[in-house]
């Protein structure tokens, strides 16, 4: 999953309201590391915690460690989020000092896969739970005060969903939806099925029940959820399920924007190309993980796909949505890589002109085919990773130059945008994604969150926009409540 697609404030998943909240059962915090299904796991963490009668912590709050309970959502994916995940239980120990009531939770992919090392090495934890034990939390926690012992409930097997767990959101005008769990891929670098388990969906009648929902509590925006998103059906024999819930969303009113996230290249057919670009609220957005251009080291990574399926699936999209924005993965310095491996990787990049690219220097994940293979030594994945990344901030600053002057339709979301005295800005995303500080003209009305607002794009930074238009010029500013 693309953690980096995220703003810091998704990744935080504070859940916070004014001081004078009462504190119920005790204040929480969730902090979450990780992709976007982690963010979605942390809105069913709270709203687990809150149905058992426990408040959110203000931002004020947990600044002051003036809390009862720290959840800890973890990531597994990459080096750095293990070692995040220890650095911060280590950090958080100090609140058990300060508080000895005070507990301490942790949970998602690292408490899946590192469970009896977590309780070895952080005694202080009162309860780690896996990816499929969400609902367990309060329970554990209860067992965790009353034993004086840490308690430990990681699951193999998924029971239910945690789409039937409550939830709080965390933006009341954009949501994430999932429409499975799991991965059934065997890339030689990834984790995920390990932690996640096998794919499994949800019905089709499930998940548009969720969108309705989320859309009559005030969410304009919905963002599909999965593993491999558009492999979305073929457990169930359906592999057209995933057009079909694409078209069904169109069918929802008041639903303005569907996007999704990921999509897996094997499955990317020419009828959710179709889909995409024949429903109207269907977002031309695309993160589609590339992780190498060489074949040889596709193959090595078991991926099911090769460098010519890949940029032919990109003329399609093109071809039929001339205005999608499209994202992707890369992993630079996979076991084996060459410089000829690596050079055919520059030459998709240049040819695919993605809008932008998260990229990543491998990072061997134990109990992965690949970290038993032979590592790429590190100052040359380092040199690697810097000639990419230069590439891709060229194409990145190329394609974003090319806004200036153009109308574009942005969401203004629950983030406050970066204000000054002159334009009191506010941000929001367009869309195909992009973010977009927009500057409201004097004297004319401030959109509120979740409004769409049409305006001109002035100025370009580093990876996003910035629209302060003059009306009195003939540039746009309209908003659409």
């Amino acid at each position: 999953m693309d953690e980096g697609m995220m703003t810091q404030d998704e990744r935080r998943m504070g859940f916070g309201p004014e001081e004078g909240t009462q504190r119920g059962k005790g204040l929480y915090y969730v902090h979450t590391l990780g992709c976007q299904m982690n963010v979605h796991d942390s809105e069913r963490i709270a709203g687990v915690l809150q149905a058992q009668g426990y408040r959110p912590a203000s931002p004020e709050q947990v600044r002051a460690r003036n809390v009862d309970l720290m959840v800890l959502n973890t990531c597994a994916v990459r080096e750095n989020a293990s070692k995040r995940m220890y650095g911060t239980i280590g950090r958080w120990a100090r609140l058990k000092q300060e508080n000895p009531t005070a507990q301490i939770a942790v949970g998602g992919c690292m408490a899946q896969k590192d469970r009896d090392r977590i309780a070895r090495q952080a005694p202080w934890v009162d309860a780690v739970f896996g990816t499929k034990n969400i609902g367990d939390l309060p329970v554990l926690l209860e067992r965790a005060r009353r034993d004086r012992r840490s308690q430990v409930q990681v699951s193999d097997r998924l029971e239910a969903f945690p789409s039937d767990l409550p939830t709080v959101r965390a933006s009341r005008s954009s949501a994430w939806v999932s429409v499975s769990v799991g991965c059934n891929n065997t890339c030689t670098f990834c984790i995920v099925p390990q932690v996640r388990g096998r794919e499994r969906d949800r019905p089709i009648a499930d998940v548009l029940a969720e969108v309705e929902s989320c859309v009559a509590a005030g969410a304009r925006e919905v963002t599909l959820l999965g593993q491999n998103v558009n492999s979305y059906g073929y457990s169930m024999g359906d592999r057209q399920a995933f057009p079909k819930l694409l078209r069904a969303c169109g069918d929802i009113e008041g639903l303005d924007r569907v996007r999704f996230t990921s999509p897996h290249p094997a499955a990317f057919t020419d009828e959710v190309i179709a889909a995409m670009a024949e429903t109207p609220n269907v977002m031309h957005q695309l993160h589609m993980p590339l992780q190498s251009g060489s074949d040889r080291i596709l193959r090595a990574m078991r991926r099911s796909y090769r460098s010519k399926r890949f940029l032919s699936i990109l003329d399609k999209v093109r071809s039929a949505m001339p205005d999608a924005r499209i994202t992707t993965d890369i992993i630079v310095g996979f076991p084996g890589e060459s410089e000829e491996d690596f050079q055919e990787t520059l030459d998709v990049v240049e040819r695919s002109r993605f809008s932008s690219a998260f990229t990543f220097e491998y990072s061997p994940r134990p109990g992965t085919p690949a970290a038993a293979m032979d590592q790429v030594p590190k100052q040359v994945v380092q040199e690697r990773f810097e000639r990419l990344l230069a590439l891709q901030e060229r194409i990145t600053q190329e394609e974003l130059d090319a806004f200036v002057g153009r109308d574009v339709e942005v969401m203004i979301t629950a983030r406050q945008g970066r204000h000054d005295e002159r334009t009191h800005r506010v941000t929001g995303r367009e869309r195909g994604g992009v973010l977009v500080h927009v500057g409201v003209p004097q004297g004319l009305p401030v959109p509120a969150v979740g409004d769409l607002v049409t305006c001109t794009v002035t100025g370009v930074g580093k990876h996003y926009l910035t629209a302060d238009p003059d009306p009195m010029r003939g540039q746009a500013y309209d908003i659409r409540g």
